[in-house]
């Protein structure tokens, strides 16, 4: 069965991969139903990877933490 969706997934596989993968991020944006969250997630991300990469934090595994949590719940 061919049809104007065949067509195209024919012609964009044809593609390069670096133009398939910019095809594919322009696609995934456009489905994207929040981008202004993504973003101030993407910042948060960012905005602590800073704060671990300067010494501003200290990090903690996640061992620390629940050992932590259980001694304060017992």
């Amino acid at each position: 069965m061919s049809g104007p969706i065949e067509t195209l997934a024919d012609a964009v596989l044809n593609l390069p991969t670096d133009a398939r993968a910019k095809l594919l991020d322009r696609i995934v944006a456009s489905l994207d139903a929040d981008r202004k969250r993504d973003a101030a997630w993407d910042a948060l991300a960012a905005s602590r990877d800073a704060e671990i990469e300067s010494g501003a934090v200290i990090v903690t595994s996640s061992r620390e933490v629940l050992t932590r949590l259980r001694n304060e719940l017992d």
